[in-house]
């Protein structure tokens, strides 16, 4: 046998208690005063979100700072190859020239001179030769006079021209040079063909 059926409990008349206003429920419905409201389109607070961003591949980033190094001492190397090593760099030039072929310097150390003159001015006196022992007319290019301390520190130079620009074969010419203001630290000279 069968149960009877339970009927249902009516719903209580508006204003008694216990019941809800028609205004009340309009809270519950889908086109009430919330829907459309910014409560709709914010984040809500139980939402799962991950404890910490995903990190990057690091294996991507070490591959990109290895390129830009790659990069950068490609560059380096090949304005150095163009340009030459810059001048303010030390010992990135020779102080001299290589040597002229067919040309000979000879200043002796015996005949550099450090003196004061009677006015009280210091001057440092070079003298030698330039002979051409080759075969053919030689273009004599300039001299550069580097002045040394005691401790073999460069601490000035001069560049002097030759007093002939050409020399024939078996030619020789003195060259004789007196430097004024020089610094009081210089007691010798290395002589040689100038740098270009």
């Amino acid at each position: 046998m069968s149960a009877p059926p339970v009927a249902a409990e009516p719903a209580p008349p508006v204003g008694a208690p216990g019941s809800r206003s028609a205004e009340d429920r309009s809270w519950d419905a889908p086109g009430g005063d919330f829907a459309g409201s910014e409560f709709d389109n914010a984040p809500s607070s139980f939402e799962h979100e991950p404890p910490f961003r995903a990190r990057r591949n690091p294996a991507k980033l070490w591959t990109a700072a290895a390129v830009s190094f790659a990069l950068v001492v490609g560059a380096l190397m090949a304005a150095v190859w163009w340009f030459g090593l810059p001048d303010w760099l030390p010992g990135s030039r020779p102080t001299f020239a290589k040597a002229v072929p067919g040309l000979e310097l000879s200043f002796p150390a015996t005949k550099q001179d450090r003196r004061t003159l009677p006015n009280g001015i210091e001057y440092f006196g070079a003298s030698g030769t330039i002979t051409n022992v080759g075969k053919d007319v030689a273009d004599v290019p300039s001299l550069l006079i580097v002045l040394l301390d005691a401790k073999d520190r460069i601490v000035d130079h001069r560049e002097i021209e030759a007093p002939k620009a050409k020399l024939s074969p078996g030619e020789s010419v003195t060259v004789n040079e007196a430097l004024t203001d020089v610094p009081r630290g210089a007691v010798a000279a290395d002589i040689g063909w100038k740098a270009q």
